[in-house]
């Protein structure tokens, strides 16, 4: 007897990796904004056509920083921009983390929340990775934010070239992590939204450590060869 004959239902094909969701309609919160990285970031994806609102903790501060951005970009104080977004993502200081993401707890909640912070310190050696208590950055935010679905991505982009008004494509993959596959898809989608860059799957949080601490021997490459150097994920 075959298993269709035994009334089990068959089982669906797999689903394509790169069938990801459509995001262009989405509001992208950046808190952080005025920040190297959180400009960049804001800067290429209102370039590629999404609606942006950068935060930070002095309303005129962001404001100021969205006018030299253009392209539509929008400042506002941190909780206004979560309020507003329907995607987060925090881009603020190590040191300001906690403290940051805590105060806003209720205006993340229900938000999709996507930390790139990278805990690093620096000596004469150069740059190595912080460990929190909680394993990495992404992990201490899921712990604050149980409200919100927490993802980790952008980890590894050079602010330079983000900010690079010149450079029209970023050749780069970004590192995506989370709970929920339909979390992950809609953080992959809007990496791709940046040209030349892709979203790649790269496990739950809890793999968040690693990821965050490679940073550290990325300033050590860029630092030896004069570069902004980024990843590529082969055979993928």
């Amino acid at each position: 007897m075959t298993t269709n004959d035994s009334g089990s239902a068959p089982k669906p094909p797999a689903k394509d990796p790169w069938d990801l969701p459509d995001v262009s309609g989405l509001t992208v919160g950046v808190l952080g904004g005025t920040g190297p990285q959180g400009r960049g970031l804001a800067y290429r994806f209102a370039r590629a056509g999404q609606k942006v609102v950068i935060g930070s903790r002095a309303a005129d501060r962001a404001e100021a920083a969205a006018a030299e951005l253009g392209h539509g970009v929008e400042g506002a104080d941190n909780a206004e921009c979560a309020r507003r977004s329907d995607i987060v993502i925090v881009a603020v200081p190590w040191d300001g983390h906690a403290k940051t993401l805590e105060s806003l707890r209720e205006e993340l909640a229900g938000k999709l929340v996507v930390d790139c912070v990278n805990p690093l310190g620096f000596d004469k050696k150069g740059a190595f990775a912080l460990k929190p208590e909680e394993g990495s950055a992404a992990e201490q935010a899921a712990a604050l934010l149980p409200g919100s679905r927490v993802t980790a991505a952008f980890h590894h982009l050079s602010a330079v070239l983000l900010q690079d008004e010149t450079i029209e494509e970023i050749d780069t993959d970004v590192m995506v992590l989370g709970e929920a596959r339909a979390d992950t898809d809609t953080v992959q989608a809007l990496a791709a939204r940046i040209p030349g860059m892709r979203g790649v799957f790269a496990g739950r949080l809890r793999n968040a450590h690693q990821v965050e601490s490679l940073v550290a021997n990325l300033i050590s490459v860029n630092r030896r060869y004069k570069a902004h150097a980024g990843l590529r994920t082969t055979d993928v």
